[in-house]
């Protein structure tokens, strides 16, 4: 199946969670909206000063002579001093602090031609009507969205919120994960390794990238490549989770049963995709005793597990938590080398993203991009999106990049 079109048939599948809770200001970091937060006051309340500088009325600033205005008083932040200046008058104001009755119009303290005890001068056209001033709602109008249903919150969303005085907000249940590795060969992290054994790493990679998406996880470890040992796993799984990402399993190899249990436990909407790396992954979902779970069988090798995870297993968990995930943001960079690439299947090559000395962006391979080769992973800091229909790459043409930052 063409990579497109199995993540379509994904995002068809899933459907988000529908558990809500109320939770503190401090702990919404991370977690998913379930409903728009409506502004309860305006934002700011009142016309205010952006400038450290002096408010008067616009109208009496002359286009072609000095303007002197006599300084009657000062206003600060949060303490107005309930004056209102009248015709050749001014205040001198603070930023942030409430524009005075008849005021619509701040220079800032630096831009004055003079400044005595108690006047201040203004060159012709050193400021114009208007200036420097906050208008009441500018930010946020009282009773409508500032945030809608869908928002995965980031720290600049807390603030916003803390701006309207709201302690707490309804956010989607967290989102219930179970994942494990399968294999005879593999071994936990701190045991010794016998002969032709490897440790599991997907599972802590798993682990890292499921903890960014704020799930809460149920880590099953370590599954043997025996039949009922799988299908018991899947149903323990089908009992504690939404969702169940494996790694192993999935390939055409004997011992590879994930296929056959899942086509007795639901539906396999798919099993390979035209992709490297990556082919051999499934998805579908599975139930045990009344209780259902999607599944996304990802590959065995180290770096098919994240490249198949980011492109399918993520967006596809995002959706399940109710957030509105953004399309993949794909920038343009020039490659500094050939780059050998077979039509007809959509590639995935580990890159690094720098900016040549002629200012533009520029990726180099970093280096053997085998499945296994993990290190490659670590010293990428992009992946280099080749499509189906796309041959070889030479130096100097463009591609198209996905940034690992935030991602993965």
């Amino acid at each position: 199946m063409p990579v497109r079109r199995a993540r379509d048939v994904i995002e068809r599948f899933v459907r988000p969670v529908r558990g809500v809770e109320k939770v503190a200001l401090r702990a919404a970091l991370g977690r998913v909206l379930a409903e728009d937060v409506i502004s309860p006051i305006s934002v700011p309340a009142h016309d205010n000063s952006a400038m450290d500088g002096f408010a008067f009325a616009g109208a009496q600033l002359s286009p072609d002579h000095p303007t002197k205005l006599k300084v009657i008083g000062t206003d600060f932040a949060g303490r107005p001093s309930g004056l209102r200046p009248g015709p050749g008058q001014c205040l001198r104001i603070m930023t942030g602090a409430v524009m005075p009755a008849g005021c619509d119009t701040v220079l800032p303290q630096e831009r004055a031609e003079g400044i005595e005890d108690d006047c201040v001068t203004i060159a012709p056209r050193s400021v114009r009507t208007g200036d420097n001033r906050r208008l009441a709602g500018e930010d946020l109008m009282a009773g409508r969205p500032a945030l809608v249903a869908g928002k995965l919150i980031r720290p600049a969303d807390l603030g916003l919120i803390a701006s309207l005085g709201i302690a707490e907000v309804a956010v989607r249940r967290r989102l219930r994960v179970a994942f494990f590795s399968t294999g005879d060969e593999l071994r936990s992290v701190g045991e010794p390794l016998a002969q032709g054994c490897v440790y599991d790493s997907n599972r802590y990679t798993l682990f890292g990238m499921l903890t960014r998406l704020g799930c809460e996880l149920v880590d099953m470890g370590l599954v043997k490549d025996d039949p009922a040992a799988l299908e018991a796993a899947l149903r323990d799984a089908c009992h504690s989770a939404d969702a169940i990402v494996t790694s192993g399993g999935v390939s055409a190899g004997a011992a590879d049963y994930t296929r056959d249990i899942m086509a007795r436990l639901g539906d396999v909407a798919f099993w390979t995709i035209g992709m490297r790396p990556g082919r051999p992954m499934a998805f579908g979902r599975i139930g045990a005793d009344g209780r259902e779970a999607f599944l996304f069988g990802l590959p065995g090798n180290p770096v098919a597990v994240m490249v198949s995870f980011y492109f399918f297993a993520r967006p596809a968990l995002l959706r399940m938590m109710g957030a509105d995930a953004p399309a993949d943001l794909l920038v343009q960079a020039c490659s500094a080398e050939p780059i050998r690439k077979r039509q007809g299947r959509t590639e995935f090559q580990r890159g690094v993203l720098s900016i040549a000395p002629d200012g533009k962006r520029e990726v180099r391979i970093t280096g053997a991009q085998g499945s296994g080769i993990l290190r490659s992973m670590t010293e990428a800091n992009c992946i280099v999106v080749l499509p189906d229909e796309r041959g070889n790459v030479a130096a100097g043409e463009p591609v198209e990049v996905l940034l690992f930052e935030g991602l993965v």
